[in-house]
């Protein structure tokens, strides 16, 4: 792709780095940005700025929040015995659209993938077995993806919880293998979060 500008070049490739981003996609967008009053460019400068330089995870659960402890979790009509695991804050978003779940969260930041270079250590895992060890939670809900990487964290997790009055359990299959749960329909997820099935019973099917 030939360039009349390297500044113009510049702010395609920056943008081409985000995920889903060909270069011809960003090149529809700095050129769309280029239309736009500067004062519009600016806005969305100091939003990302901001973003970076101000946002908090929540110190229990880890979504991203903008307050030390997350609405959530800060909410006391939840159901503080029952957290559901799941890989990132879209997950979240996707199972609360659901208006299915009334339990908290927890928030890994990834799966465990050696092919990428990603370990337990990786992960906020021993903060997962820190919220069981102090007695509050009575059932951890397993909502990763049904990977590889995603069954392999939960078999991790679930070692890692051996010994603890603790039920597990994961979301149903109504959710196809290897799909990602923000790509699911809202009934679907809502209904794979309420027939759950416990995780040793996942295991035997596998």
């Amino acid at each position: 792709m030939e360039f009349s500008s390297k500044l113009l070049e510049n702010a395609v490739y920056e943008i081409s780095q985000l995920p889903g981003i060909g270069k011809r996609t960003a090149l529809r967008l700095v050129l769309h940005l280029l239309k736009q009053p500067e004062e519009r460019t600016q806005h969305l400068s100091n939003a990302l700025m901001k973003l970076k330089s101000e946002v908090n995870f929540c110190k229990s659960c880890h979504n991203i929040s903008d307050t030390e402890l997350c609405e959530i979790c800060a909410n006391p009509k939840r159901d503080e015995s029952l957290v559901c695991v799941v890989e990132d804050i879209r997950d979240v978003m996707a199972i609360e659209n659901t208006s299915q779940y009334n339990g908290l969260y927890h928030v890994l930041g990834g799966k465990i993938s050696p092919m990428e270079g990603v370990g337990p250590q990786d992960l906020n895992i021993t903060s997962l077995v820190d919220r069981v060890r102090e007695g509050t939670v009575k059932e951890l809900i397993f909502a990763l993806s049904s990977t590889m990487e995603g069954d392999t964290t939960n078999f991790y997790i679930y070692r890692q919880l051996e010994g603890m009055e603790i039920t597990t359990s994961t979301i149903a299959r109504g959710i196809s293998v290897g799909d990602e749960l923000e790509y699911a329909d809202e009934v679907t997820l809502g209904r794979s979060i309420l027939n759950r099935v416990p995780f040793e019973s996942s295991m035997k099917a596998n």
